[in-house]
């Protein structure tokens, strides 16, 4: 009987499988800690920045690409509202990227060049406005984990931190969309034919 009752008693290790910010997202999908992905054998292309699913956020968290995209256009002209909410809180940059692609009256070589990164299944797209706040907290955390992986850090210095959002500016979507500094945390409406940087995000779905 007492070993019975030890036995119950023994304490049984449970491996710890959270998702959690600067975990390294992989083309196969699975999310590990950076020691696990050390020992994995797998390719990084993102890191997790954001696990706390709240409002109207998508999937499960998001993870940041490993690099930047060369600087496009947001659109090749002007003149053409692109069908995005224009809502700068909304966790909506999966659903504004897709607007940007398929409106027809206009290209967005920013979102062309996004959609062609789904060669690793990984459905990449341009964040909102609310989705780069999330991601310019979590620059602390992220950016060792990228440079170990090889990746771009997300840069501070003030004339070289500019990323195009997914988001027109409400009332002149036909001409502008939001800038978000990754320096600062600050916005700049930007005339949408402006070539800058883009970062995609990773919506993580488990």
């Amino acid at each position: 009987m007492a070993i019975a009752v030890a036995a119950c008693d023994a304490h049984i290790e449970v491996p710890d499988t959270a998702v959690r910010p600067g975990h390294v997202l992989c083309t196969d999908g699975t999310a590990l800690s950076y020691s696990e992905y050390e020992q994995s054998g797998k390719q990084a292309i993102a890191v997790v920045f954001n696990t706390d699913p709240h409002g109207e956020t998508e999937g499960d968290g998001y993870a940041v690409y490993l690099w930047d995209i060369a600087p496009q256009a947001f659109a090749d002209s002007l003149g053409i509202e692109q069908g995005t909410s224009a809502d700068i809180k909304a966790y909506d940059g999966n659903a504004n990227t897709f607007a940007l692609y398929d409106t027809r009256e206009t290209a967005s070589p920013m979102a062309e060049a996004v959609f062609a990164l789904w060669r690793y299944g990984q459905s990449a797209y341009v964040p909102s406005v609310a989705q780069a706040r999330l991601l310019y907290a979590a620059r602390a955390t992220v950016n060792p984990v990228i440079e170990r992986c090889g990746g771009d850090p997300l840069p501070q210095v003030p004339n070289n931190c500019w990323y195009w959002t997914s988001t027109e500016v409400e009332g002149q979507q036909t001409a502008k969309a939001w800038l978000y500094s990754m320096g600062s945390g600050a916005m700049q409406e930007t005339p949408k034919t402006q070539a800058h940087r883009v970062r995609p995000i990773i919506t993580i779905n488990k």
